[in-house]
């Protein structure tokens, strides 16, 4: 493994921030325990976030900061980030993520022992331990998707090859690395020559979905993907999204569509799409109606006090 004297591992951690508060600077600590270089992108974060990591890491050399005027967007950050990249390994990170001591050696380890894999990903837990569900997946296909929704999912012990179940955290944890067919973008290394040979990410996604475009696009040239379930990660999952939640589900389903339509619209009839697609937007409309409920709920309870 590439590492220098002081233990550090020869990786770019890139971390892509939108207000995510004092996570940030945790974020970042547990990184350059670990990491050479740690790129931070802000997307014109307005929370004070990125004033607070020039106090406390004043004098930090291995510690980029990049701003921008505006929200490009996850994808879009990372590309920029990327740019300012200088190691062979990048780790793309989420700000709202802490690196548990030796989570980033595990990672390039497995990395380096499989040449034929791009990227790899670790085990996301809640910060009680529980395993999250994005760290291992399987693609959520629109026939899957359909499975899922519809509850069919609850066959698939008679018959999985067609009521496959693609959130592979209820199966039990792996004890070694596995291939799977996706990971998750808050947790995700990949090996630069890799990336080079895929491309950058779609910018067409502003939030969500992104990450699974990109495993689907690795697969498509070859590059297999690993999970690592010993490289553990607390992530305090939606920190950073929690003040615009109708905002982020309206991005995560309209990045839904994205990739459906991108990879699997020659390959579905077009009244499973019509199906999927109408399944989407309801589900976004009946998430967005519980938002703007609770929303005023919260603003009557406090209007009575």
């Amino acid at each position: 493994m590439t590492s220098n004297d002081l233990g550090k591992v020869s990786v770019s951690i890139l971390v892509v921030n939108y207000n995510a508060g004092p996570l940030l600077a945790d974020c970042v600590r547990t990184g350059l325990e670990q990491a050479e270089e740690i790129v931070v992108v802000d997307n014109a974060s307005s929370d004070g976030s990125m004033e607070a990591l020039v106090e406390q890491f004043p004098l930090e050399t291995r510690l980029k900061m990049v701003r921008s005027e505006r929200n490009l967007g996850f994808a879009a950050g990372c590309n920029l980030g990327a740019k300012s990249t200088t190691r062979s390994y990048i780790l793309f990170l989420n700000p709202d993520c802490v690196l548990e001591p030796g989570a980033l050696q595990r990672l390039v380890e497995v990395l380096e022992a499989n040449p034929d894999a791009g990227m790899v990903g670790g085990l996301l837990i809640d910060p009680d331990g529980t395993e999250q569900g994005g760290g291992r997946r399987a693609v959520p296909t629109p026939w899957r998707s359909l499975v899922r929704a519809t509850g069919l999912y609850r066959f698939a012990n008679r018959c999985p090859s067609l009521f496959f179940d693609f959130h592979l955290y209820k199966q039990p944890l792996p004890d070694a690395p596995v291939e799977v067919e996706a990971i998750s973008g808050a947790l995700m290394l990949v090996w630069r020559k890799a990336m080079e040979d895929i491309g950058s990410w779609d910018e067409g996604y502003f939030l969500h979905c992104e990450d699974l475009d990109w495993c689907m696009r690795y697969r498509q040239k070859g590059w297999r993907i690993m999970f690592v379930p010993n490289a553990r990660v607390v992530h305090h999952k939606g920190a950073c999204s929690k003040t615009q939640p109708i905002f982020v589900e309206w991005h995560k389903h309209k990045g839904m569509m994205r990739f459906y339509r991108k990879f699997f619209r020659n390959q579905y009839p077009g009244i499973l799409m019509g199906i999927v697609a109408l399944g989407v937007w309801l589900r976004f409309g009946v998430v967005a109606t519980w938002y703007s409920v609770r929303k005023a709920g919260i603003i009557f309870g406090i209007r009575r006090k």
